[in-house]
């Protein structure tokens, strides 16, 4: 009885607890609304950073242009975007912001069309890679802001050198991350389309071409950073409307009102182009844009 009760009790001890395992950070998901948390997070921080730095220093001299108020700032930016100029009697806001932008598109729209023509011929033709890439590797590395005077003197102080300065700034870098995708394209593609019977111009249009769009889209996204500082370094120097001539007219004059809300709407139409990009990256190839994981 003692052994069967031994054993009895035995069978009936709990079992020892398990190690509790721990998660690591790298797997831990973060919800939708915990994403947008966090994300405003430090919007937030930099906000009430600078309230509070405005609100010290306009304590003690309220007529310090160094960090306006809010209200202030709103203030100039409503008289710039619906008051007329009392020179001109144009709205400034958009009379710069439409200068701006045209520039801005024209310059990154020929920086396109030349990463897209010459990205496929370098990276497709081994003729046209021997004969251009290393003059478009030895073209990335020269900065476009030294070019800059050499385009004013040779192409005047007009539109013409500002857009290709534009151009010029973020086009070989393009051309050659074109091209270096190209020459990433399977082998096995190009031997099947040419077993098919399909001719150079066939590949190019049908294989190479639906390939290379979802990067062409991300090239125009990581070249509009730069675009914009190109931009804003033509402006500055000559034009007579402008994001950049604007902010750096005002600047004399130390009006922080006017270049901060100036430098939050350029942000603002960055974001929003980019934004556009990413929508028409998803409806030209949607293939190239998987479900994210839930």
């Amino acid at each position: 009885m003692n052994a069967i009760s031994e054993a009895g009790g035995e069978g009936t001890r709990p079992s020892p607890p398990r190690p509790k395992v721990r998660l690591r950070i790298i797997n831990a998901k973060v919800s939708r609304g915990g994403a947008l948390f966090l994300g405003g997070l430090p919007f937030l921080f930099v906000a009430i950073a600078y309230l509070i730095a405005s609100t010290q220093r306009l304590a003690v001299n309220p007529s310090d242009k160094l960090l306006p108020s809010p209200a202030q700032m709103w203030s100039a930016f409503l008289d710039l975007a619906t008051v007329p100029d009392k020179r001109s009697g144009d709205l400034v806001l958009w009379v710069d912001t439409y200068a701006s932008l045209l520039r801005l598109f024209a310059g990154v729209g020929v920086a396109t069309l030349a990463a897209l023509s010459l990205g496929i011929a370098i990276g497709f033709i081994p003729r046209v890679r021997a004969f251009l890439l290393p003059f478009v590797t030895v073209v990335c590395v020269i900065p476009p802001l030294a070019l800059l005077p050499i385009l004013f003197i040779a192409l005047g102080l007009g539109e013409t050198a500002k857009i290709t300065l534009i151009a010029l700034g973020v086009a070989p870098v393009m051309v050659r991350d074109i091209a270096n995708r190209v020459m990433e394209l399977p082998s096995e593609l190009v031997a099947k389309a040419q077993t098919l019977g399909g001719n150079s111009w066939t590949m190019i249009l049908r294989l190479v071409l639906p390939q290379v769009m979802p990067r062409l889209i991300t090239c125009v996204r990581l070249a509009l950073g730069p675009a914009w500082l190109f931009l804003i370094a033509a402006e500055a120097i000559a034009s007579t409307e402008g994001l950049g001539y604007r902010i750096f007219l005002v600047r004399r004059y130390l009006s922080m009102d006017v270049i901060l809300p100036y430098v939050a709407w350029i942000t603002l139409l960055a974001v929003i182009t980019d934004w556009l990009l990413v929508r028409l990256s998803r409806a030209v190839s949607p293939w190239a844009h998987p479900v994210e994981a839930r």
